[in-house]
């Protein structure tokens, strides 16, 4: 990773100092950090200006989530380094502050060490990283491309299978994942990515080698999940249900034990969230009027976010964070979490307009939207009342789709585990108590927040009756009709969402009520909903 970091050879005892951080690096890509700690401090105390140690220093600090530190150790290295090294620290630099949600700062750093030209392979590799996860996915290809080039490991082939995937160069990703996977027989997460974007027959499928990179796999939670995910989607694919949710719940085993749910996270952050909507409005920043398109996950909210930015006037900002970290930064709550019970309640002392002001220049500042745009984060709906207090000419869209279909495709969706939010999808019941939730706090913000400005909408609607629903979605919106918004399929934007082969098809109805295919075994989450009067016996 870091052995081509060496040192300038001018001091006296060059080449001890360069046998030195040559070490440092070895150790350091092979995660042996004290090792690697060690070296470079003996090689700091040969030649106290080498950046190469600092380098590494600001690797070791990242590692270890000291991003603070990391980005000082990074500055130092990026002023003593050659031009041809300092794009490397300048990348690292960007990903600490990724990690640090500063992402104005990340592709500011990311732009600078572009600007250098970099040649090798991790430099770009990660300055593809910085700007996929700053939503820029145009922007990231291009680097993944060049570093798989230069040297192609099987995480440089994923990262630019994502990307690919994600611009809906489906033939293009698949023949990057494919090339992850002939490196790496058991990538887990190329294999679930591969069969995601490919649907399988009878007659042609991966089940043979799916089946044993699993069973090679099994003790390792994170590629269990990605494997197993894999299997229950090309049995789906073949028309075997109770395969596939029998592979779902061997998928999660492994990840719900390592991963325990705490229900009791979700309760109060519902809870805070119902108690936002009885905060006085008024005020707020009437400088733009984004859209926000809300919901759990799974249930439309890509579908309607590609008919909205096939609008002339409108454009996708993607999944964002901003709202929420513009808040926690404004109240500095102590927990760790961005979103969380007492942020929303200490956000309701916050002057709104201040709020709505920073998500907004948050938002035009790194992403270049001056328009209207569609914000399609589905956890922004715990922050729908903050946001219409903060922004009065906002509108929130919120979808629903059918419990038990909405439960059923959380529990088949692989979030990312690094994730907290979607934990609740490891267990069956667990999802379904979660829809119960998120349907309380919906018809709560129904019957409170301004109709004007908060509206619902059913995917199956949507989709079976679809020019009617449309045109009733953009005249909610302020936004007279274009025939665009019927053809969004035919929107060229990037998609970084479990959705993305999906909404680049016309519209189709085979997902309606699919759930009825997989009972016996979706009987356990139909309980809860009956239970709780989300269906009724008789629906059930």
């Amino acid at each position: 990773m870091l052995n081509h970091v060496m040192p300038n050879p001018s001091p006296p005892g060059a080449q001890k100092i360069a046998a030195i951080l040559a070490s440092a690096g070895r150790h350091v890509a092979a995660r042996q950090y004290q090792a690697g700690h060690e070296a470079c401090l003996e090689a700091l105390k040969l030649a106290p200006d080498s950046g190469e140690a600092y380098l590494l220093l600001g690797v070791i600090a990242g590692d270890h989530s000291n991003h603070v530190k990391a980005i000082e150790l990074l500055d130092r290295a990026a002023a003593l380094l050659s031009p041809r090294t300092r794009p490397l620290a300048l990348a690292y630099k960007a990903r600490n502050f990724t990690a640090l949600n500063r992402r104005s700062e990340s592709i500011a750093a990311a732009e600078a060490a572009g600007e250098l030209n970099p040649t090798d392979a991790q430099t770009l590799d990660n300055l593809g990283v910085v700007f996929t996860r700053a939503g820029l996915h145009e922007r990231a290809a291009p680097y993944y491309e060049r570093a798989t080039a230069v040297q192609g490991t099987p995480g440089r082939f994923y990262n630019l299978g994502a990307a690919l995937q994600f611009l809906g160069r489906f033939e293009d990703a698949r023949a990057a994942y494919s090339k992850c996977i002939a490196m790496a027989p058991h990538h887990g997460q190329a294999w679930s990515s591969l069969t995601q974007i490919t649907r399988a027959t009878r007659e042609t499928n991966d089940i043979p080698a799916l089946e044993a990179a699993f069973a090679a796999r099994a003790r390792d939670a994170e590629d269990a999940l990605n494997l197993g995910h894999a299997l229950a989607k090309t049995f789906e694919d073949i028309g075997d249900p109770a395969q596939a949710m029998a592979w779902l719940d061997r998928a999660k085993a492994g990840r719900r034990a390592k991963q325990p749910y705490d229900p009791a996270f979700d309760d109060a952050l519902f809870e805070a969230a119902t108690r936002s909507a009885n905060v006085q409005r008024g005020g707020g920043f009437d400088g733009a009027a984004p859209i926000f398109v809300v919901g759990m996950p799974r249930t439309g909210t890509t579908l309607v976010d590609r008919i909205l930015s096939s609008h002339s006037a409108v454009a996708s900002a993607g999944e964002l964070t901003d709202f929420t970290l513009v808040m926690k930064r404004l109240v500095r709550t102590p927990s760790p979490y961005v979103l969380d019970a007492a942020t929303l309640d200490a956000a309701a002392g916050v002057d709104p307009a201040v709020i709505g002001e920073a998500y907004v220049q948050s938002v035009r500042e790194t992403l270049g939207l001056t328009g209207r745009f569609v914000d399609k984060m589905p956890l922004n709906i715990f922050v729908a009342a903050h946001v219409l207090r903060a922004i009065p000419n906002a509108r929130v869209v919120c979808l629903r789709r059918h419990p038990a279909d909405t439960v059923l495709a959380n529990y088949r969706q692989l979030f990312s585990t690094q994730f907290s939010y979607y934990a609740y999808a490891f267990g069956l019941r667990e999802t379904a108590g979660y829809y119960v939730k998120f349907d309380r706090l919906v018809r709560h913000f129904e019957a409170r927040l301004p109709p004007e400005r908060f509206r619902t909408v059913n995917y199956e609607d949507i989709v079976t009756d679809f020019e009617p629903n449309v045109r009733a979605l953009l005249d909610f919106c302020g936004l007279p009709f274009e025939q665009a918004c019927l053809d969004f399929h035919e929107n060229a934007g990037p998609v970084a969402t479990a959705s993305a082969a999906q909404v680049r098809q016309p519209l189709y109805t085979s997902a309606l009520a699919r759930w009825k295919r997989y009972r016996p075994a979706l009987d356990p989450a139909i309980d809860v909903l009956v239970a709780a009067g989300c269906m009724t016996t008789d629906q059930a």
